[in-house]
Order: C-alpha cells, then structure tokens, then sequence
C-alpha cells in the first residue's frame, strides 16, 4: 500500500514540476491552444495523483483496489501524457506521430472515467451496515 502513495506523490512531484516548466519555460514556445492543453493534461495529472494518494489508505477489497489503482494510473498516464506530447509537438518534432497519440487521449480519459467508477460501485455505504 505505502508503494501507490508513494507513486501518487511522485506523479504529483512531475505534475507540479510539470505546471511549472509550462508557465516559465513553455509559455513563449507554445500557441494560447497548446499552453491550454498542456495545463489541462497538468491538472488531470495532480488531481489523480492526489486520489492515488488517497486511495493507498482507503480501506476497500483489494483487488478492486489494486484494480481501480492501475486503471486510474494508467489513465492519467495515457491521458496527460499524450496531451503533453500532443501540446509539444511542434517543439519535440512529434508532428509525424500526432495520428497514433491523438487517440490515446480518449482512450486514457475513459480509463479514468473507469477507475472512478469502480471506485464507487467498491464503496460501501456505512448507514446500510446499522
């Protein structure tokens, strides 16, 4: 369990390093649009490591942990990461392979969609155990 928090906080470690590298350092390479995508992939990125975080000390069966803690990584993976590469492109050269990574953005947000959902459904409601 100590080992997703510990993935959580370095996933939040990146993302904020992240966020940082866009507003000072990206900010007079990419368009209004691209710093745009490039925060929101920001965003996903902090807001799902913090609910890895959390989730390393949530008291739910574990498989279903252990379930909703990979879909939940790997969609925020897929997601923020593609947007990154998407968001860059022009800078990075990765123009050539926008076809292959545009789909992976979807593809992550409904891994995400996912784990939250599992995560719901393994939640047991306290006031039906009285």
């Amino acid at each position: 369990m100590n080992n997703w928090i510990r993935i959580g906080a370095w996933s939040m470690a990146i993302g904020v390093a992240l966020g940082a590298l866009a507003a000072h350092g990206l900010k007079p390479l990419l368009t209004e649009a691209s710093m745009e995508s490039f925060q929101t992939g920001v965003r996903y990125q902090i807001i799902h490591s913090l609910a890895l975080i959390i989730l390393g000390g949530m008291d739910l069966q574990h498989s279903r942990k252990v379930l909703v803690f990979r879909l939940m990584l790997i969609g925020m993976i897929c997601f923020s990461g593609s947007i990154y590469l998407l968001s860059m492109k022009d800078i990075i050269g990765t123009t050539g392979i926008t076809a292959i990574i545009g789909p992976i953005t979807p593809l992550g947000g409904i891994l995400l969609i996912s784990s939250w959902v599992l995560l719901g459904l393994g939640i047991k409601d306290k006031t039906s155990d009285r």
